[in-house]
């Protein structure tokens, strides 16, 4: 059973109204967007994003005129919701990385838990899958690709050791590539820290790259905050420290311009003004899980949500 994430604190996040149009960048199963529609009256309208074929099509069982699924990625949301003759919405709400039954489908290849094929791609209509990119890609590359997005102390002998695989065969299912991860840890002695498989920041680092998960997130929050009405909500919920990085910095750089001006630099009060120009309000501090939600549904545990509010003119 799929359990959406923070789920009545995104909804009341978003103080969603009966007539307003709003964005789930992520569809998923759909228990947010599901959520959205009950709160929406007969004039509102949501739009759903997903790059997943198999989300797109559960989508399609939502029988409600207000609703619309599309099968792109949320970093092409301007565009997409343009040509939908949607210039502005009243609230968005980003659900970001991998969900559950994703990762329990083992022929997806998210997983190092159930052997499958190495695909890792979250739109299998395109792209390379983890299985062609392994085959090809140089060691120093795939080291920074493992240091860089699974933050992986061990990134250069994870890296040696897999080039040094896959020229004796191919690694072409999950359970190869964990098991090779596995064996350096073990003949290196190496420890990961509590119940973590020494897979998991390898995993991680390769759906990043092959899904460009974070180059999209930084395309999409600056057109979340362009498409937003004044008051409208950005919500983002994120599930490691390199996507709520990216989303902490710029939600206070929007919401505190103050501190990207130049250092050191004379500027009179009218050049101070025009380069201050605050587009959002913070809302709240970043709010986690409790821990009666993490009990019931563990995969809680590392997620994050932040929330900003559009303003009404730079101020």
């Amino acid at each position: 059973m799929h359990l959406p994430v923070l789920l009545n604190e995104a909804i009341n996040a978003l103080a969603i109204k009966e007539d307003g149009i709003y964005v789930d960048g992520t569809f998923g199963y759909g228990g947010h967007s599901q959520s959205i529609l009950q709160h929406l009256g007969q004039r509102g309208r949501l739009v759903a994003f997903d790059k997943d074929l198999n989300a797109i099509d559960r989508a399609q069982s939502i029988n409600d005129d207000r609703f619309q699924a599309i099968h792109s990625s949320f970093a092409k949301m301007q565009e997409v919701l343009h040509e939908l003759r949607i210039e502005r919405v009243d609230g968005i709400l980003l659900d970001l990385g991998v969900s559950s039954l994703q990762i329990d489908e083992g022929v997806r290849g998210f997983s190092f838990r159930s052997n499958g094929p190495l695909d890792m791609r979250m739109n299998t209509s395109t792209g390379q899958t983890a299985e062609q990119w392994l085959q090809s890609v140089t060691e120093t590359q795939l080291e920074e690709v493992i240091r860089n997005y699974g933050e992986e102390r061990h990134a250069r002998k994870i890296a040696r050791a897999v080039v040094m695989a896959r020229a004796k065969y191919p690694i072409s299912t999950t359970f190869q590539l964990a098991e090779i991860i596995t064996e350096v840890m073990r003949t290196g002695g190496y420890q990961h820290g509590g119940k973590q498989h020494p897979a998991t920041r390898t995993f991680q680092a390769i759906r990043i790259h092959l899904n460009q998960e974070l180059e999209e997130l930084s395309l999409v929050l600056p057109q979340c905050v362009e498409l937003l009405n004044p008051k409208g909500r950005l919500v983002v919920i994120s599930f490691h420290s390199l996507e709520d990085r990216i989303v902490k910095r710029f939600m206070r750089a929007k919401a505190n311009p103050e501190g990207n001006l130049p250092r050191k630099v004379p500027l009179t009060s009218k050049e101070v003004q025009e380069l201050i120009h605050r587009e959002v309000l913070l809302i709240g501090d970043a709010l986690k899980p409790t821990s009666i939600e993490i009990a019931r549904n563990p995969r809680a545990r590392s997620a994050v949500m932040r929330v900003a509010e559009k303003l009404k003119s730079g101020r």
